[in-house]
């Protein structure tokens, strides 16, 4: 059917019209689901490393298959299938909600309230935000507009192109659990080691095509050097080709250390250009934003052309 072509447009819209559901959000409903399943699994302290990490593999197969198969189901069911599949994308992407939590940090610091805009700050990453400075709430929301910008957004695009609304079901689910699971403390080193593995491989094509986007869309030049010459002294396999190419895009200079939870971490600076400013943040949204057009009128472009 031709109305597949127009899947990705139809949901990236519904996305802008509607935002985020506020009520009964289907991911939130899988992070409770999760929840429960890490009570019934985890064990108690006396698990080896080895038994630790195998019932944490468990425990992402026992939730990821279940998902994948019924949005397997739902979008090939005859007739309305095809608006299932734009529905469940719909809930995967989450580029308007990148655009409201981002923009709620730019509005007050704009206005000279860092109160509050270290307050929603917080919502959005998890550094240390009481004494953050004005420049550095900026630096920490457009981080996270970049690095999320491929989460929320492009990777789920990504993932729809090759399997469909399963796929985009698939990633989503793999990053709330990795959200949930995939820290190197004492509780979920092990447990959440599976699941840190699977987001990365999930997100190691798309973020390098994300990456390769921002530089399209911006300074190229910067970005593809940025992208070369700092990305491997990143901690993150894929969150440091996003956000190197996407400061080098944008002409700015973002990293270095921050507190989490009480303990500094250094960090390498990353990008090249000028210090943030409040005005960039919305540029950083314009970034992502108009990334995302372009990947769904390329994708539907290709659709058209085979489909002819």
């Amino acid at each position: 059917m031709v109305l597949n072509a127009f899947t990705p447009l139809l949901a990236l819209l519904l996305d802008r019209l509607l935002g985020e559901p506020q009520r009964a959000h289907p991911l939130a409903l899988f992070g409770r689901c999760a929840t429960a399943i890490e009570q019934w699994l985890y064990g108690d302290t006396s698990l080896s490393f080895v038994k630790r990490q195998w019932r944490g593999f468990i425990a992402v197969t026992t939730l990821l298959l279940p998902v994948t198969l019924a949005a397997w189901c739902l979008t090939s069911l005859p007739v309305i299938g095809t608006l299932l599949s734009i529905v469940l994308l719909y809930f995967c992407l989450g580029m308007q909600s990148l655009h409201d939590h981002a923009r709620a940090v730019a509005a007050p610091l704009l206005g000279g309230d860092i109160e509050t805009a270290r307050k929603h700050v917080a919502m959005i990453v998890s550094r240390d935000t009481e004494k953050m400075d004005e420049m550095q709430i900026t630096r920490a929301t457009i981080e996270s507009v970049l690095e999320n910008g491929n989460d929320a957004v492009f990777a789920t695009l990504f993932w729809f192109f090759v399997l469909g609304a399963p796929g985009a079901a698939l990633l989503r689910a793999a990053n709330t659990l990795d959200a949930m699971w995939g820290y190197k403390n004492e509780r979920y080193l092990h447990f959440g080691r599976f699941a840190a593995r699977l987001d990365d491989a999930l997100n190691w094509i798309p973020a390098r095509l994300t990456a390769l986007t921002f530089a399209l869309l911006g300074n190229t030049r910067r970005a593809l050097h940025c992208w070369q010459t700092q990305a491997r002294h990143c901690t993150s396999p894929n969150g440091g080709p996003v956000m190197c190419a996407g400061a080098g895009s944008l002409q700015l200079t973002l990293g270095g250390g921050a507190s989490y939870h009480g303990v500094w971490q250094e960090k390498i600076v990353i990008g090249e250009g000028d210090p943030p400013r409040a005005t960039d943040i919305e540029r950083a949204l314009q970034l992502v934003r108009h990334g995302a057009w372009l990947w769904v009128f390329v994708y539907l472009a290709v659709a058209l052309f085979f489909h002819a």
